[in-house]
């Protein structure tokens, strides 16, 4: 965290465009100082230990090292906020960048492109807004390695909806951190989970396939995007997609306009609000890490109704804002660590 002055920012990235652009973007904030550059991997684990920056903006696809292994190495050895910054929004290489928020980085964005320059202005406002609330978080050394959760291979399982009066859904609200507390939890269920599960996580324009892919492929229930008007089944983990917000009418899921002054899009309040009033008793509400409050309110509608409400804990949380915020609210029944969520939320459905 930065401790006085200006926030001091690493850029790393073997482009020489990219670097120009992140630096005249972070230059026009006089609150954030560059106090250096690198062109590939093994130069920005140097620097990190020469320069101690505040925050460090990585791209993944570099010589001589990668962003992947550069952050597991900084994390290792000199724990520092780790934004990505990646050109890759599908496939492989979009995979590879959430790896990276596997080994200890906390969010990716879009890397600006030279076709970008005409609107750098527009552009620069989310970079600056990231790295102003990543730079304040106390991230934690991760020593190397992730927990891979098996895969197992596609069924032709029929799946349905699940049945109201019982535990007939869960729904997820995350952040900064939440497609690792993501896998983690979803990856530990079993193929044959018996209701469906609907997810509001706050990530960047275009990255939604991308972690979609990325989750799907470390678990052994489906995920998938969700799709405006589909009926959520079984068995399926749901994300809601950036740009609007995700309701649900029954098992029906519906896309709705954000409505004025939300911050964050996908709104978990709104989610979790629209549960409430679908299944109220019959719902699992769960809230994982992330920065600010949004879906404290929402949770606690959830309690109010009757639902079972789970939070995670401070130690585990890359960011402790939101599980707070509910808890301070009294909206939280459980608090658990990232790795008993999925425990505790089969332990509710089956208790049904």
């Amino acid at each position: 965290m930065p401790v006085s002055g200006r926030i001091r920012v690493l850029i790393v990235d073997d482009s020489l465009v990219a670097r120009e652009m992140l630096t005249q973007i972070l230059a026009t904030d006089s609150s954030i100082e560059v106090v250096g550059v690198a062109r590939d991997g093994q130069e920005a684990v140097n620097a990190v230990a020469q320069l101690k920056p505040d925050l460090v903006t990585m791209d993944i696809h570099m010589p001589k090292m990668d962003g992947l292994l550069a952050t597991e190495q900084i994390m290792a050895y000199h724990p520092t906020p780790i934004l990505v910054v990646s050109s890759s929004v599908h496939g492989e290489g979009m995979g590879r960048a959430f790896d990276a928020l596997q080994m200890g980085a906390l969010e990716v964005i879009k890397k600006p492109e030279p076709r970008d320059w005409a609107d750098l202005e527009r552009i620069g406002c989310d970079v600056i807004r990231k790295v102003k609330l990543l730079s304040r978080v106390s991230v934690i050394t991760h020593i190397k390695g992730r927990r891979r959760a098996i895969v197992e291979p596609a069924g032709s399982t029929v799946r349905h909806a699940g049945r109201l009066g019982v535990r007939s859904i869960v729904a997820i609200g995350s952040s900064t951190g939440g497609p690792s507390a993501l896998l983690n939890v979803l990856g530990r269920l079993p193929k044959e989970f018996p209701v469906p599960i609907v997810i509001a996580q706050h990530i960047s324009e275009g990255f939604v396939p991308g972690l979609v892919g990325w989750l799907d492929s470390g678990c052994a229930i489906q995920v998938l995007e969700a799709v405006d008007g589909q009926i959520a089944q079984s068995g399926c983990a749901y994300l809601a997609p950036t740009g609007s917000n995700l309701e649900m009418d029954g098992y029906a899921m519906r896309f709705s306009a954000p409505q004025a002054g939300q911050l964050y899009i996908p709104c978990a309040d709104t989610l979790f609000i629209s549960v409430a009033n679908s299944f109220s008793r019959s719902a699992v509400g769960v809230i994982l890490t992330g920065m600010g409050a949004d879906g404290a309110e929402g949770l606690k509608r959830l309690h109010d109704a009757g639902a079972a409400t789970i939070g995670q804990d401070e130690e585990s949380s890359t960011v402790y804002g939101m599980p707070k915020a509910a808890a301070d609210l009294g909206a939280v029944d459980e608090v658990r660590t990232v790795n008993e969520v999925a425990a505790a939320i089969e332990r509710l459905v089956a208790q049904a």
